[in-house]
C-alpha cells in the first residue's frame, strides 16, 4: 500500500473509557486528515464493526484494534493489537476474562475513597461509563472533577488514583504472553503502547522488550500522545535495536481531556519499518 499521510492507530470510544462514540471519533479523525485509523478500546472489541462502518463511509482505511492491560513486574503495561480478526474466539474469550476483574476493583476503589471522605464514588463513576464492564480509574476521575473534588483529571490521579494514594487498588491483569498470543493467533500484530509512560529502570525495560519479542510481539509505539520528541527518538532506536515495527497513535480519549488530538501527531522518523506496511493485507 502507499504510505499513509496520517495514520492514527490508538484511540478510545465510549465502549471503554473515551467520551465519544466510534462514529464521532471517525468523523473527528477524518476531519483532521487521518487516512488510516484504528479504534483501540481497552480490553474490548465491541465497537469494531461500528468503527469500520464509519471509516468506510468517510473514506478512511481501517485496521481492527484493541488495547489490552497486562501486568509486568507489578506494573500495568498496555499492549495494542492491530489487524486481527475481531471475532476470533481466543481473543474474544481472553478479553472477557480480563474485563471480569474491573467491577470488584472499582468497588474496592470506592471503599478506599470513602475512607477519606469521598462518598458514592462507585455510583458516581458509573454515570460516566458507556460500558459498565469496563469501569476504570478514568471514570472515577471524571466523577471527582465534576463533583468539585479536583480541578482536572490529572489532579485526581496525582492525589487519589496512583500507587500509594487513597483510591489506588492494584489489579492483576492478563499475562504479557497471553495478550501477545491472543493478538497474534487472531492474525494481528502486538505493539507495546507508549513505553515511556511505565518509568521502568533500563534493566526492567530491557526485560519487557525482550520478553515481548520472545512471545511474538512485533511492534512499539514510537510517536504517541504521551511521548516527547526526545522519547520518540529513543524508542525509534529501541525499535531498531529489537527489530520491531514502529507505530503511531494519539491515545485520544476526549476533546476535553486529551493533550493530543486525533491526527495531530508529528510523523514517524523516516526510514523506519511500520506496522501498517506489515499489515497491508489486513487493512480494510
Amino acid at each position: 500500500m502507499s504510505f499513509p499521510a496520517n495514520a492514527d492507530l490508538h484511540c478510545h470510544s465510549v465502549v471503554s473509557d473515551g467520551t465519544l462514540t466510534p462514529e464521532a471519533l471517525a468523523e473527528r479523525a477524518s476531519a483532521n486528515g487521518v487516512d488510516l485509523w484504528s479504534l483501540t478500546d481497552h480490553d474490548e472489541v465491541g465497537g469494531q464493526q461500528r468503527a469500520l462502518a464509519a471509516a468506510r463511509t468517510l473514506g478512511m482505511r481501517y485496521l481492527t484494534g484493541v488495547e489490552i492491560s497486562v501486568t509486568f513486574i507489578d506494573t500495568t503495561v498496555h499492549i495494542v493489537g492491530l489487524g486481527f480478526d475481531a471475532e476470533d474466539p481466543r481473543i474474544v474469550q481472553g478479553l472477557a476474562d480480563t474485563r471480569d476483574g474491573r467491577g470488584p476493583r472499582a468497588r474496592a476503589m470506592s471503599e478506599q475513597l470513602a475512607k477519606v471522605g469521598i462518598e458514592g464514588a462507585y455510583e458516581g463513576a458509573l454515570e460516566y461509563v458507556g460500558n459498565p464492564r469496563l469501569i476504570s480509574r478514568t471514570h472515577f476521575a471524571r466523577f471527582l472533577v465534576e463533583s468539585g473534588v479536583c480541578r482536572d483529571t490529572s489532579e485526581v490521579f496525582r492525589r487519589f488514583l496512583t500507587e500509594g494514594k487513597p483510591g489506588f487498588v492494584p489489579h492483576q491483569w492478563a499475562k504479557l504472553g497471553d495478550a501477545v498470543n491472543w493478538i497474534t493467533q487472531a492474525g494481528g500484530v502486538a505493539v507495546i503502547a507508549h513505553p515511556a509512560r511505565y518509568r521502568f529502570t533500563p534493566n526492567e525495560e530491557y526485560a519487557l522488550f525482550s520478553e515481548f519479542k520472545e512471545h511474538g510481539g512485533r511492534g512499539v509505539e514510537v510517536v504517541t500522545g504521551s511521548h516527547s520528541a526526545s522519547e520518540a527518538v529513543k524508542y525509534a532506536e529501541t525499535a531498531q535495536e529489537f527489530g520491531l515495527l514502529c507505530s503511531r497513535g494519539s491515545d485520544f480519549h476526549s476533546p476535553d481531556e486529551s493533550y493530543t488530538d486525533l491526527g495531530a501527531l508529528p510523523p514517524l522518523p523516516p526510514h523506519l519499518p511500520t506496522v501498517w506496511s506489515a499489515l497491508a493485507d489486513r487493512i480494510q
